[in-house]
């Protein structure tokens, strides 16, 4: 999931060289949603991973 959230920040960067700004916006925007979800994940399997009973 991190993989897809950088590959949207390079065709954000990329879109913004070129001056495509709207695409470059919603490439960004995808890129922090993809990121947060991310962690988002991320924190609840460390709390699932903590409190589990071996």
């Amino acid at each position: 999931m991190l993989r897809w959230a950088l590959i949207f920040l390079i065709v954000a960067i990329i879109a913004a060289i070129f001056g495509f700004g709207g695409i470059a916006g919603a490439a960004a925007n995808i890129a922090e949603i993809i990121f947060y979800v991310f962690l988002a994940l991320l924190v609840f399997s460390l709390i699932i991973g903590l409190t589990e009973k071996k």
